[in-house]
């Protein structure tokens, strides 16, 4: 039995060998190593950061509201109301004569006839020449946008550029 019980002896000293330098590891750490690690540990936070900010800028641009443009060239027709009549809209030229609604900016029509506008604030009526209001002042000096112009045919040099 003498063997035995020197195999449980060298068991529990190998035992009690590998709880001392699991301790010490702990106690006294090898900080080379730790610090090779850290990169480790930051590649996934930074990755995930990046991935949830890309998440959230993808949701955004599917669910952010669009803006609905419509470009109207030239005079469109005067919306009527309930009963038939032309109802003129509010600060945008227009005239009763042809019923249309021309684009902001506009004094006159093409024939020579001095366009009215009917004020936001007071709902005065007022050629469109005039950009205050006489009733109330309000300045209204709606000019058109950005327009762009282009040449018709190809540019110049003869031949398109490819």
């Amino acid at each position: 039995m003498p063997p035995v019980s020197g195999d449980l002896a060298t068991s529990i000293q190998q035992g009690w060998t590998g709880f001392l330098d699991l301790v010490s590891k702990v106690v006294n750490p090898d900080w080379g190593a730790l610090v090779a690690l850290i990169p480790l540990l930051i590649a996934p936070l930074v990755a995930l950061l990046l991935l949830a900010m890309l998440g959230r800028w993808t949701v955004f641009g599917l669910l952010k509201p669009r803006a609905k443009v419509r470009h109207v060239e030239g005079a469109r027709a005067m919306e009527r109301d309930g009963d038939g009549l032309l109802a003129p809209p509010v600060g945008a030229p227009f005239s009763l004569r042809t019923g249309l609604v021309y684009p902001f900016g506009t004094a006159r029509t093409d024939d020579g006839e001095d366009l009215a506008v009917i004020c936001p604030l007071c709902r005065v009526e007022r050629f469109a020449q005039i950009t205050t209001c006489g009733n109330c002042g309000l300045v209204l000096n709606v000019r058109r946008g950005i327009e762009i112009a282009r040449p018709a045919g190809p540019p110049p040099g003869g031949a398109a550029i490819a």
